[in-house]
């Protein structure tokens, strides 16, 4: 009988730990069969795929890859791509439409991305993409993208739902970037050469949650040039917390 119990109890907490949120990483490789030497065209996608709870993983899921498709995916939008695999080769595939055209140029294109799972807690799931690509030109692109996600629906979770008062925060968060990039607290805020849209301060696209704390993250572009590079604070939890809808 206590065996039987004992048994009864394992599948219990097995069956229980099987309908946790979980992450399992996917990587999906192409290469162009278009003959190079150097620089040959290539895309890589390392992903992390949610698994055990259908609903909450195939919203994730969803999200996760239609921010990665906005990022590497140059054909027509009537174009069908249901998958990292079919993803990946229509990447190689605008290359070589774009090399039949212009056979004589010799750049090669190059796209990698890689996620993870940047944070976790009972309440918040944030997933970072560190993407980078390259189709021509001076130089390619890197920057972060951040997804925020109800940890128990899989629902997004927009920056403007994180603060109480976003106002408030965004007008807490100036003072503090001012004070770290030396701008003077009565000047533009693109007095020392930034570029803020509408010469006003804004919150960056991409928020994450961290260990050490809140990040504010201002891709290259974003608040200033390419050559200045991105731009980044970060809060600890404890100096925000009266701001936050998530902890």
């Amino acid at each position: 009988m206590k065996n039987s119990l004992f048994i009864l109890f394992l599948c219990l907490i097995f069956t229980s730990c099987k309908k946790e949120l979980s992450f399992e990483n996917e990587t999906f490789e192409e290469k162009s069969t278009v003959p190079c030497k150097n620089d040959c065209p290539k895309i890589t996608i390392e992903v992390p795929i949610a698994k055990n709870v259908k609903v909450t993983s195939d919203s994730i899921n969803k999200k996760v890859f239609a921010v990665i498709k906005e990022i590497v995916f140059f054909e027509d939008d009537s174009v069908k791509v249901d998958g990292y695999k079919a993803l990946a080769k229509s990447f190689i595939a605008s290359y070589q439409e774009m090399h039949q055209k212009f056979p004589n140029d010799t750049f090669g294109w190059e796209a990698k991305i890689i996620g993870n799972v940047e944070f976790e807690s009972d309440q918040i799931l944030n997933l970072k993409i560190d993407h980078y690509t390259f189709t021509g030109g001076a130089h390619g692109y890197q920057g972060y993208r951040s997804l925020l996600f109800d940890k128990k629906t899989g629902k997004t979770i927009f920056n403007n739902q994180l603060f109480k008062n976003e106002n408030e925060f965004k007008n807490f968060a100036e003072k503090t970037f001012r004070s770290k990039y030396k701008i003077p607290e009565k000047a533009n805020i693109n007095a020392t050469g930034l570029m803020f849209e509408n010469d006003k301060f804004q919150l960056p696209q991409n928020i994450f949650y961290t260990s050490e704390g809140l990040l504010l993250y201002y891709n290259s572009y974003e608040a200033a040039s390419y050559a200045d590079g991105p731009k980044e604070l970060i809060f600890p939890y404890e100096e925000i917390k009266k701001y936050l809808n998530f902890q």
